[in-house]
């Protein structure tokens, strides 16, 4: 089976050689500190996990040609302030943020340019026209993979956020205020953003789209709990979702995941009611969210993906490996595509990371028909852990 076949028959609790194996990315950090470590220099972190997927034998989750659901044109990135080791950053969402050098998936933002109705009518919605020529790709390129029965990685669309994007936008504090104080605002917003999802994707499906699954992104929710209430969120949101999920379906395509960080746990329910049907990267975290209860609550309805405590990767490896044992069964039964809850930190060791990934391919996958390691990488580590590793 190709990554495309083995993806769709996991999703769809059907027979499959064996489960992909896959990771969901390395920070940069990561990456520079394994190459100390003997990873070679061809090797790169981030999202982009192409070199990655090489060098570690990984199966691939997306691809596919796409479309641009989000805001287009982007806004200028543009350093404006150096601040030693911070800088002073303009995003392509048009926010400014305080932005570590090292590490710099963290940061603060300082100043958001969409406050009011006025500054969305000004600087966002025409940013949401779904007639923006430079929002598709070439069609005919793109139809000769829609319709290449053999192409080989799941054709995965975006289906942008609804909730994630505007928080970005205007701040935390400021969208929760917005759905008390303006909620009609905040539904032409929702509205308008779910317009351009939609178009977007019908223009796509009308030139020969044949789509896999459909990914959205959120990050809704922190340890405690969503940032919207689950009313709130089925009033405004669910409606919005059904109308992306409802076409999506109509065109063949019946996965659609949501990737939001924090504890989800009170927006499963609303999210199986819109048609979102997929976890992403199942975050363990604090409050201990785990794939095995996901599957005893929700059972077959509810596909998942990720789920593996990154943090276990920087412990003993007797533990990495008893977790693996344990996600055994569910990996068996599908409709979970195991992987780390998020990217990689520079705190695991390459040898701890290795030993995760050999475990996993012995264990999940069974050793069929895996894809081969990069150059440095085919050792197979100590299996048994030592009494260090406890």
């Amino acid at each position: 089976m190709n990554d495309r076949q083995r993806f769709n028959a996991t999703m769809h609790y059907q027979w499959r050689d064996r489960v992909p194996i896959c990771d969901l990315g390395f920070w940069a950090e990561t990456i520079n500190v394994w190459k100390q470590q003997g990873l070679p220099g061809w090797v790169s972190g981030g999202y982009d996990t192409t070199t990655t997927d090489e060098f570690f034998g990984m199966d691939a989750y997306i691809g596919g040609p796409n479309v641009n659901v989000g805001l287009c044109p982007p806004f200028e990135h543009l350093v404006i302030e150096d601040r030693g080791d911070h800088e002073l950053v303009q995003q392509p969402d048009g926010v400014q943020v305080l932005r570590k050098k090292y590490m710099g998936s963290t940061f603060h933002p300082e100043r958001h340019l969409l406050v009011d109705r006025a500054s969305w009518q000004k600087h966002y919605k025409p940013r949401l026209d779904p007639d923006t020529p430079s929002r598709y790709p070439d069609w005919d390129e793109a139809r000769r993979c829609w319709q290449n029965s053999d192409y080989p990685r799941p054709r995965v669309i975006s289906g942008g956020s609804l909730y994630g994007w505007l928080r970005d936008w205007m701040g935390c504090e400021q969208i929760s205020y917005l759905v008390h104080d303006d909620p009609a605002l905040f539904e032409e917003v929702v509205t308008t953003i779910t317009d351009c999802i939609v178009e977007v994707h019908q223009r796509a499906f009308d030139n020969g789209a044949q789509i896999d699954a459909c990914a959205m992104w959120e990050d809704m929710c922190y340890s405690g709990g969503p940032l919207l209430s689950p009313e709130t969120f089925r009033k405004y949101l669910v409606p919005q979702y059904q109308r992306i999920t409802e076409q999506l379906r109509r065109h063949g395509c019946d996965v659609v995941w949501v990737d939001s960080e924090g504890n989800i746990e009170q927006l499963i329910a609303p999210w199986l009611e819109a048609g979102v049907n997929c976890v992403f990267h199942v975050e363990v975290g604090t409050w201990r969210q785990d794939p095995v209860d996901l599957r005893r609550r929700y059972g077959r309805d509810l596909l998942m993906m990720g789920g593996f405590d990154k943090q276990l990767l920087a412990g003993g490896k007797n533990r990495i490996e008893a977790e693996i044992q344990r996600l055994a069964p569910i990996v068996d039964e599908g409709g979970y595509i195991p992987f780390c809850d998020h990217r990689v930190p520079p705190d695991v060791t390459m040898s701890n990371y290795m030993f995760y990934l050999h475990t996993a391919r012995d264990v999940w996958a069974k050793q069929v028909n895996l894809k081969p390691f990069g150059a440095l990488a085919t050792s197979d580590p100590v299996r048994s852990p030592t009494a260090s590793d406890t």
